[in-house]
């Protein structure tokens, strides 16, 4: 019967303890990827349309328009944002470390997926180890009267092992990457909101105000 055609059971029955390991490494890697999903979304990663206003109104000198566009803001960087209204140029580390305590936040699992990635691989690659030596000690016992269909079972261990191990390593990686774009485009939005209301066009009545503060 082909790879393709094995249930889970039959392919746990055949690749031993190793595959047990990986499957249940893959079920909580799941329910990490799920909850980054729904933490990202209740956040509102990547929606930032208020916000973005929000400083554009700011950098033109339109302060009231730019509270209006904050406050109707869902966005968790909001809170960074409003400091900075109301912040120096001297305050700039200060408001870079606020937005970075949230995009920590954020990134918790991120370690987790990367150490799984890492790992499945290594761990099927144990479990091919494992099934070759099982087939050669076959192969060692039958003496001169060898059996091929012994050999092929190592061999088929060992082949299964592999191929889980990619298999939970390959979409941990796509998704583990996709996250942390994500991120960097976060921290790009956020540096370039808190610079641009920190430093606003010159002639503006935000500018005035900034060098005032200054």
């Amino acid at each position: 019967m082909s790879f393709a055609l094995q249930s889970i059971g039959d392919i746990i029955e055949i690749g031993g303890p190793v595959v047990v390991l990986l499957v249940a490494i893959s079920v909580l890697t799941l329910a990490v990827v799920l909850y980054k999903l729904w933490q990202f979304a209740r956040a509102g990663v990547g929606r930032h349309r208020a916000l973005t206003s929000a400083v554009a109104a700011w950098d033109r000198g339109d302060r009231a328009a730019a509270r209006n566009e904050l406050a109707s803001s869902r966005s968790y960087l909001a809170p960074v944002v409003d400091m900075s209204l109301s912040a120096g140029p001297r305050d700039v580390a200060r408001l870079e470390a606020e937005a970075e305590a949230r995009f920590a936040r954020l990134e918790r699992g991120f370690r987790f997926l990367d150490t799984v990635a890492q790992l499945a691989p290594l761990l099927g690659l144990f479990g091919t180890v494992l099934g070759m030596i099982e087939a050669f000690q076959a192969l060692q016992d039958a003496g001169a009267r060898v059996d091929p269909s012994v050999l092929a079972g190592g061999i088929w261990v060992a082949l299964t092992t592999t191929a889980v191990g990619l298999l939970v390593a390959m979409p941990t990686a796509a998704a583990l990457s996709w996250f942390e774009a994500r991120m960097d485009a976060e921290r790009v939005t956020a540096s370039r909101a808190i610079h641009t209301i920190l430093s606003p066009r010159e002639g503006t009545p935000a500018a005035t105000a900034t060098a005032n503060h200054a």
